[in-house]
């Protein structure tokens, strides 16, 4: 240990000190003996503590640790992970018990795998997950850096192939020489593989329909062959031809004709034998085709859709027709149409993924939506609180007053462990949502099972507990195996006590019941009280045929599902299909409530309708067509960006076949249609894109005759429906640029929303995007990747190590360094504690030389059978008795020299006062004031002893003398 100062020169201070103490303690000062020692001392010591503080008193070791971070790259570049890991651990165990060792793995991200300490490094050591998708080594050395907390001895070793796309890791480097942190690089074995990738494709942003264009196709090969370019628009193969590739860039330019209007995506796609690495065989691109708008029409049930085909086709409204199991899961395959139509569509049939696509397409792209009803639409259909009821301009929620049948309702849910994750967790939200539904005069309960049934909630009438009712369904854990009979024969017994108008069960399960015996019995209690259940089963791991068998036997309904995300549809439509109060056959003519610009459409009167599906308009829609209820018929909003439609009848003809019939039919679907269509004919921008690495920069520029807007602003959609808000900046006149960042690649959408004199304008709609089709890792690399980390290693010091020799790394000189601690607090702690302590001796009078033997003889009890000690410390009372006998005598001389009583007569043996001396006490300006008379004090009883000191037996009668006297005689008598 060393000891050093920041500030030497103070230590001079030193001198003053000194030479102060000398003259205090040689200077008349008030304090005499020991106290006056101890304030010196401790003066001399607080003095001397603030000059060390003041100095920087510094202690100090030399520390020869080794501290070393591997940084490892763990992007889909690197094919043996595992090797570099165990590379590290071999190197780790060649340290000293001193040295520390770290890692952290790197891609997009950079994650600490294992602290920095004295623990050997694992082969288990790298599992934490990180976005292999891109590699960020600049990220890696930040975050490897940041882990040391000493100085000198400091090492990073990066193990990677140097393919770096994100990112500068030679800044990064700088940063670290600065600090005096070297970098050690290992590099990755490059492996031979043959490989060929579609590094571009590029066709024009915008077409007219009918116009021909070209595909330009970018093809990087590191072999020679013939191969098969196939193009593919929106999924579907347009055309193919046989290539011949060189090693190394291969161009191509192949016709193409713009068919159908909308916005497509075109794929380029290499085929050849011998390729090792198929994620880079395809490229992407979006163009917009101008032409006449196109509708999808998804309908519920094959071929009910020819009344809405034929008014399309008169209204000259180009269309497709697709079941719901086909609706695309792709944001940009909804931007190719302008609007779509759900023909009496189930919510089962629509999974959740699709159905927050088509909300976020209307929402931020502008797509029109129209739901047709039926049996199966609206309310009927599940549709209540989901993304599909957010956009619609009605709720599935009934309001009013409406007579509607009590019900009791008791959910079976399946909790076992293989219902744990996503299973458990939508049949949750089935049934809280299903909770929601339910009016106060519904009685409901919920049984989970797995081995044996557990009743989350007992049969309760709804009224004010609906919020209590969803707290315990959310609490249902999910643990055990599967016994469907107990749960159904509870949930049987507990409806039999019921009183509702209905009674339902809907049971949900995903296995195999343990026993499948003794339901003939239950499902006869049910038909004899008229019970019914239905059934769902989730995925293929469930006993259909129970479930189905109990369906049909209960008259209820079997659902198989195998999309999770429909439970909560279906759950909804049993719960509106129980109640059987959405659907309302009565025939009425439609009342015209606000036609808005449909007036003249719907003018000339109106054909009956016969049927509906009973909705609740919400408060900012406008409800064009009424029934008597009244019950919106017709209803139409803004949402968004774009613009939704409601027709709560069919369109089949079953409640509509006057409507259907009615000459003005056709006119009025084809408006009600085209007041769906987004609102923007065309973009008034153009927008070009560039993608570098995981970053995509924008430049946006006005069109010619066009204001550009004050404030522009990009929404960009990915595959995860997550919207990105991008600012622009207005670079020049009427150019925009920006810049945002992917975390993974996909097609993006881009939504451009401008601000004018305060109002919000529209861009770009769904004019544009952007594909990044593979991980740049999956790039066929041109350049030497070892140069990089070479430069790496030479710019900061480090070494190029091998794989052969994994004891390299710690294997560098060490350049001892120290580890210093400051005193400064501590310091300043002790003089403050030492100057109380010296306020103390100087203000109190108190023996301190008595309490300090008083102290040192509890601390050391054996010098109490010492002589030497026992003869000094009789000798201390004699000496103290001494003492006292002195001060008693002068204390008696000083009373005859005075005078002893009021009346001036002095003791016997005493001389006679000086009457030109001034008492004790006085100021010496003023004669002596005689004292009050006193009485004389009583004669001892006992004869008086001889005073010490020559003091005669005068001394003794005087006032002073005699409480001395007290006093001595006291003290002999407590030492006796």
């Amino acid at each position: 240990m060393g000891v050093q100062f920041n500030h030497p020169w103070v230590l001079l201070l030193l001198i003053l000190v000194a030479a102060g103490a000398f003259y205090a303690y040689r200077s008349d000062f008030r304090l005499i003996g020991g106290r006056k020692k101890w304030a010196v001392g401790l003066r001399v010591t607080i003095i001397t503590l603030l000059i060390l503080a003041l100095a920087g008193f510094q202690t100090f070791t030399l520390v020869k640790n080794k501290e070393v971070v591997f940084l490892l790259d763990r992007s889909a570049s690197m094919e043996d992970a595992e090797a570099a890991l165990a590379w590290a651990a071999q190197a780790s165990s060649g340290k000293g018990d001193q040295d520390s060792a770290a890692i952290v793995s790197a891609g997009l991200d950079a994650v600490i795998e294992k602290n920095l300490d004295p623990f050997p490094l694992s082969t288990s050591g790298a599992r934490a997950e990180v976005n292999a998708s891109f590699t960020h080594l600049e990220k890696g050395l930040q975050l490897a850096g940041s882990l040391f907390g000493g100085q000198g001895n400091q090492r990073i070793v990066v193990i990677s192939d140097g393919e770096e796309n994100v990112g500068d890791a030679l800044s990064a480097a700088k940063m670290l020489k600065e600090r005096g942190i070297s970098v050690d690089v290992l590099q990755a074995p490059a492996k031979e593989q043959k490989d060929v990738a579609v590094e571009s494709l590029q066709i024009p942003e915008k077409l007219y329909r009918a116009e021909s264009f070209t595909f330009e196709v970018s093809i990087r090969s590191t072999f020679s062959g013939t191969g098969e370019l196939r193009l593919y628009e929106d999924n579907q193969e347009i055309g193919r031809k046989t290539v011949t590739l060189d090693r190394g860039e291969n161009r191509f330019a192949l016709q193409g004709l713009a068919r159908e209007p909308g916005l497509h995506r075109y794929r380029a796609e290499i085929f050849m034998d011998g390729d090792e690495q198929a994620a880079n065989n395809a490229n992407y691109a979006f163009t917009r085709v101008t032409g006449s708008p196109k509708v999808l029409i998804v309908e519920g049930q094959p071929g009910t859709s020819s009344n809405l085909e034929n008014a399309l086709k008169s209204g000259l409204i180009q269309y497709s027709v697709i079941e719901p199991g086909m609706l695309p899961t792709e944001m940009a395959k909804y931007a190719g149409y302008d609007s779509m139509i759900f023909n009496n569509v189930s919510g089962e049939q629509v999974g959740g993924k699709q159905m927050e696509l088509i909300e976020q397409a209307v929402r931020s792209y502008g797509i029109g939506f129209m739901m047709v009803g039926g049996a199966e639409s609206f309310g009927m259909g599940g549709y209540f609180k989901t993304p599909i009821e957010k956009l619609l301009p009605v709720s599935m929620e009934l309001q009013g007053k409406r007579e509607i049948p009590s019900l009791g309702l008791i959910l079976v849910i399946d909790r076992s462990g293989s219902m744990e994750g996503d299973n458990i967790r939508l049949a949750k939200e089935s049934a809280m949502r299903t909770v929601e539904m339910l009016r106060s005069k519904d009685t409901v309960g919920v049984v989970a099972f797995d081995d044996k049934p557990w009743w989350v909630v007992e049969p309760t009438r709804l009224g004010d507990q609906k919020d209590d009712v969803i707290a315990k369904i959310s609490s249902i854990p999910s643990a055990g195996g599967t016994n469907i009979y107990p749960a159904v024969a509870d949930a049987t017994n507990k409806l039999l006590e019921i009183e509702a108008q209905r009674k339902h069960i809907i049971l949900l399960t995903d296995g195999q019941s343990a026993v499948n015996s003794g339901y003939d019995e239950l499902l006869n209690t049910m038909k004899d009280n008229h019970m019914t259940m239905s059934t769902v089963a989730v995925g293929d791991g469930a006993d259909t045929q129970l479930l189905e068998s109990l369906a049909q036997g209960a008259k209820g309904r079997y659902y198989f599902v195998k999309d999770a995300t429909t439970l909560p549809t279906i759950f909804s439509r049993e719960a509106a299909m129980i109640a059987r109060t959405y659907i309302v056959d009565k025939p009425f003519v439609p009342a015209l409530v606000q036609p808005g610009d449909w007036r003249e459409s719907l003018s000339g009167g109106l054909p009956t309708i016969y049927g509906y599906v009973a909705t609740s308009a919400k408060s900012t829609a406008q409800t064009v067509l009424a029934s008597p209820e009244p019950d919106p018929l017709l209803a139409r909003w803004q949402y968004g960006s774009g613009r939704t439609v409601a027709w709560t009848s069919d369109l089949t003809g079953k409640w509509s076949r006057d409507w259907v019939n009615w000459p003005g039919f056709p006119n009025a679907f084809a408006d009600m249609v085209k007041w769906t269509f987004p609102q923007f004919s065309a973009s008034p921008f153009e927008v070009n894109t560039t993608v570098k690495g995981n970053e995509v920069y924008f430049e946006v520029a006005a069109a010619e005759g066009t204001a550009p807007p004050e404030e522009l602003e990009a929404i960009v959609t990915g595959e995860d429906l997550n919207d990105v808000t991008v600012p622009l900046i207005q670079t020049s006149p009427g150019v925009y640029t920006g810049v945002t960042t992917v975390r993974d690649p996909g097609s993006f959408l881009i939504h451009l929303q401008g601000k004018r004199d305060d109002e919000i304008v529209g861009g770009g709609g769904t004019g544009t995007g952007f594909v990044i089709p593979y991980s740049p890792e999956y790039r066929i690399v041109t350049e030497e990747t070892g140069e990089k980390l070479g430069k790496l290693a030479a710019l900061t010091g480090g070494r190029e190590l091998t794989w052969e020799e994994p004891s390299e790394v710690f294997d560098f000189p060490v350049q001892p360094h120290k580890s210093l601690r400051s005193w400064e607090r501590a310091l300043l702690i002790a003089a403050l504690l030492l100057w109380l302590a010296d306020i103390a001796v100087r203000r109190l009078a108190l023996p301190w030389g008595r309490m300090a033997e008083r102290l040192a003889a509890a601390a050391m009890p054996w010098r109490r059978r010492d002589p030497r000690a026992a003869a000094a410390a009789g000798a201390a009372p004699a000496e103290a008795d001494a003492r006292l006998a002195r001060l008693a005598a002068r204390k008696a001389r000083t009373a005859s020299f005075y005078g002893a009583d009021a009346g001036g007569e002095t003791a016997p043996g005493t001389p006679a006062p000086n009457s030109a001396r001034p008492p004790l006490g006085g100021t010496g300006s003023e004669p002596a004031r005689p004292e009050p008379p006193r009485a004389k004090a009583a004669p001892p009883a006992s004869p008086p002893q001889e005073e010490a000191g020559g003091a005669g037996p005068g001394a003794s009668e005087s006032p002073g003398t005699a409480t001395l006297g007290r006093l001595l005689e006291a003290k002999r008598r407590g030492q006796r």
